[in-house]
């Protein structure tokens, strides 16, 4: 072989072994610091409430008691609003932990506000976050994924109280 075929593959295995390089960095990067993740449109507002300025919060509405469920055979009242998230089967079987209106982040990091330390769960593996009146739950692009009611979850979906989530070998619903 000549000696440019040996300098270009030495060059070669060089660029190969770089790229393998920065491949892990960026997978430790995002084991160790999560992963962005796209946020769920707010809302519509009422026609009659005016459009936040540009670079203004708008103010958070306080959310009401849930409504008394309606006697019927069979149905379930859709204004009912989860207050409290209960583990019901995994290494914190029977924890309970209130939910207020801020989002709630489960996952193995210690950022989380739900922490569950198990080899299946992402260490940002899920968030809940209440949208309108609905409690609705999002897998952060999580490697084992999050199941609610026996389906992987791809895009966020609306909880029902009672319903089983599972997030890596643990099980949690939520409960008024």
């Amino acid at each position: 072989m000549s000696e440019l075929t040996l300098l270009l593959l030495r060059i070669g295995f060089l660029v190969l072994l770089w790229f393998f390089v920065f491949a892990v960095v960026y997978a430790l990067r995002a084991d160790l610091f999560g992963v962005r993740v796209r946020k769920l449109p707010e809302p519509a507002a009422a026609p009659s409430a005016p459009a936040p300025a540009r670079g203004a919060t708008a103010p958070v509405a306080p959310v009401s008691a849930p409504a008394p469920a309606r006697a019927g055979k069979g149905t379930k009242a859709t204004t009912e609003t989860a207050s409290r998230i209960v583990i019901t089967s995994g290494p914190k079987a029977g924890l309970e932990l209130a939910l207020g209106n801020e989002p709630l982040t489960i996952g193995r990091s210690s950022e989380s506000g739900l922490v569950i330390r198990d080899d299946y769960t992402s260490s940002h593996h899920a968030r809940l976050m209440l949208w309108g009146d609905q409690w609705m739950l999002q897998d952060l692009d999580s490697t084992n994924g999050t199941w609610f009611d026996g389906a992987r979850v791809a895009a966020p979906v609306p909880i029902t109280i009672g319903t089983p989530i599972k997030v890596g070998a643990t099980t949690f619903e939520l409960r008024q």
